[in-house]
């Protein structure tokens, strides 16, 4: 491992210490006596580039080919596959520049981990703090490892946890997703060798594989997945999406004295207008969180959204579903029902992903 630092990061971690970590010098912004470029000599030797944190700036350097300090001059002659994890002010991040050079990143390979929503540095909340560094390690260690498997060479686009819709400006509606399931599936694909990418809104979980991108509300995780699915072999649409939003949410406060009534109207149906839109031979997945049977409902629901599967499961048992690490389905197909006995998340999403592989082997005959 090779660090490389500018000198506005060394106003919060000194190179000694990343020196310690990595038992190398760091690459610095300063010219060597003997007129040789080390930071060009690591670049392309490296196996992944990865930046983090990744500032508003340096996020529009990578975008725009500027190269004017050590980490963006190594990421421009790097051959490696660049992962970035941003982390910035909410409305730096939320600025049409920034999205615009995200899109711009990630159109040419790039894995962008994060950000999380969180406490930021000016004592904001907010989208904009950096992932976890083992989410962000997961993320680089799996593209270090070879693509191989049965999905190898397949893009799978996976939507998991909850939608959240404001209410005010501190009260939302959700529901009890823990995103469990969804990070399950996603972590499975990749091991089959699947370049995964997870749309992820409310969740107690992120998967440890492939690229994340957050979303809050059902209205972002539309924007996302209607982006995304057209280029994706595999959709597996595992989201507990909220189906109704408050019509006209608060900017501020509201104040339990005001004795307010909440009006509802439907949310956007995401599974259906990506199954409207879907290509030949994609792989359409929903999922059906039910309380009883849920069976035939699910029948309706898979020929009525135009999709392959939908895996339903009971949430009204407090041994599998919501907040649970296990889970029992039944995956309703237009041949029949499998049932898949109560199992870990894990070995559920398996389950799955055969059926799915399946359907993949199928259509390429």
């Amino acid at each position: 491992m090779q660090a490389a630092t500018t000198a506005e990061a060394e106003r919060f971690v000194g190179h000694e210490l990343l020196a310690a970590l990595t038992l190398r010098p760091v690459l610095r912004d300063e010219r060597t006596g003997d007129g040789s470029y080390p930071h060009l000599d690591a670049a392309r030797a490296a196996a992944v580039f990865c930046v983090a944190p990744c500032t508003a700036n340096t996020l529009a350097k990578l975008a725009h080919g500027l190269a004017d300090n050590v980490v963006t001059q190594s990421a421009l002659s790097t051959p490696a596959p660049l992962v970035v994890a941003p982390a910035m002010n909410v409305r730096m991040w939320e600025h049409p520049a920034t999205a615009a050079n995200v899109a711009l990143l990630r159109e040419r390979g790039a894995l962008v981990v994060g950000p999380e929503e969180g406490e930021l540095a000016e004592g904001e909340w907010g989208m904009g703090r950096m992932s976890e560094p083992g989410a962000i390690a997961a993320c680089v260690l799996a593209l270090m490892r070879p693509a191989t498997g049965p999905l190898a060479g397949r893009t799978v686009l996976v939507t998991a946890g909850g939608t959240r819709e404001p209410i005010d400006a501190v009260r939302c509606l959700g529901n009890r997703s823990s995103g469990r399931m969804g990070a399950a599936l996603a972590e499975e694909a990749a091991a089959r060798g699947a370049h995964v990418t997870t749309l992820l809104g409310s969740a107690e979980v992120r998967p440890c594989a492939g690229e994340v991108v957050a979303v809050a509300s059902t209205a972002d995780l539309e924007r996302e997945a209607i982006a995304r699915a057209p280029g994706a072999d595999v959709v597996l649409m595992a989201a507990a999406v909220a189906d109704f939003r408050p019509v006209a949410p608060v900017a501020g406060k509201l104040s339990r004295c005001d004795g307010v009534a909440v009006q509802l109207e439907p949310t956007a149906d995401v599974l259906a207008a990506i199954g409207q839109a879907r290509r030949p031979g994609q792989v359409l997945v929903g999922f059906a969180a039910e309380t009883g049977d849920g069976i035939e409902r699910a029948r309706r629901k898979r020929e009525r959204k135009g999709v392959d599967l939908v895996v339903v499961n009971d949430v009204s048992r407090s041994d599998i579903g919501f907040e649970s690490l296990h889970n029992e389905v039944h995956i309703v197909a237009g041949d029949g029902v499998e049932h898949v006995p109560r199992a870990t998340k894990r070995q559920v999403a398996a389950a799955i992903l055969d059926r799915v592989e399946a359907l993949l082997g199928a259509r390429l005959v």
